[in-house]
């Protein structure tokens, strides 16, 4: 999560869930793969995957969900836009679907606040 963000169309990022796996081409400049294998690699293979194999636990950018991150949102008072799930795809095939109810539910809650929620998977 940051409230603060080098991204210009968005006021902040909240991450629930991190990680991706790539679908086309427009996936090989991945800034969020960048990250997770670079700077962030450390603290993410601390985090079990979602889906658990040799290959995904030794992988920093496979899925894995944050349930602590869930209502950060709501801590935030003044309106934002927020970007969801910068740092991953909230409709891969890894995220549990109670989980992403989940997040939707928090998004409801926190009502004050805008969402952005991009995917790779349309």
């Amino acid at each position: 999560m940051s409230t603060r963000t080098g991204i210009e169309w968005t006021d902040a990022t909240w991450n629930p869930v991190t990680g991706c796996t790539p679908v086309s081409s427009g996936c090989d400049n991945c800034y969020a793969a960048t990250l997770a294998n670079r700077l962030l690699r450390t603290a993410y293979l601390a985090r079990s995957p979602a889906m658990d194999s040799d290959i995904t636990r030794a992988d920093p950018f496979a899925v894995r969900i944050w349930p602590e991150r869930l209502a950060q949102p709501e801590r935030w008072r003044e309106p934002r836009m927020i970007f969801v799930n910068s740092m991953s795809d909230l409709f891969h095939a890894h995220v549990p679907r109670d989980f992403a109810r989940r997040i939707f539910a928090t998004m409801l809650q926190a009502d004050w606040h805008t969402y952005q929620v991009l995917t790779a998977r349309g």
